[in-house]
This record gives structure tokens, sequence and C-alpha cells, in this order.
């Protein structure tokens, strides 16, 4: 009898923390300043690891696990996302929204 390995949607997917573009910052390390996240990697070998390697003020790249099922994710080493909140943040949205085609009214 031959055994056939089967792909579930389970093992391909992981809970990933952050995004590239996500501005961060260390709640123990204030020292390292803000960072942006540069580079998400995650793997497709069931089991593997996802990481996200950040750029912080102090010149420093650092990288970290991204995988919130996983005890080893930044959130639990004390990496935090800065959230945008108000009208600012919501212009902001707007802008990068792609253009209308309309043409415009005479």
């Amino acid at each position: 009898m031959q055994r056939v390995a089967v792909k579930t949607a389970e093992h391909l997917d992981k809970r990933l923390y952050l995004r590239v573009g996500d501005r961060v910052y260390h709640d123990v390390h204030e020292a390292w300043g803000e960072g942006r996240v540069t580079q998400v990697m995650t793997s497709v070998v069931p089991g593997g690891t996802c990481l996200v390697r950040i750029e912080f003020e102090d010149g420093q790249q650092r990288t970290f696990g991204n995988d919130l099922d996983s005890e080893t994710c930044c959130y639990f080493f004390g990496v935090r996302r800065i959230f945008e909140h108000g009208p600012a943040a919501i212009a902001g949205e707007r802008s990068r929204r792609r253009p209308s085609r309309r043409l415009p009214r005479d």
C-alpha cells in the first residue's frame, strides 16, 4: 500500500504579524528608534520559519520571527507595530488608491 502526502491549507498558512512597509518600535530597546519592515521571508516548507527584516533608525538591520503562532514571533520579544489613525492617515490611504479613469468635466 502506497502512502500519499496531502498538503492542506493549515500547513501552508502562516499568521504573519508584520508586512513590508510597516513601521515598528521595540518595547525594551528604545535606543534602536523607529524601524521599517524591509523584507518578509516565508518558508513554503511545512513547519518552516517566517522571518522579517527590520531597518531601525540606529542604522542596524535586525531579523526576527514573524509567525504569530510561534513562541519566537517578534511580537513576543517586544516588537510593536505603529498604527496610524486620524484624518492624516485616512488622507494618505486615499492618495494611495488608483486614480479615477473618468474624464474631467468641461
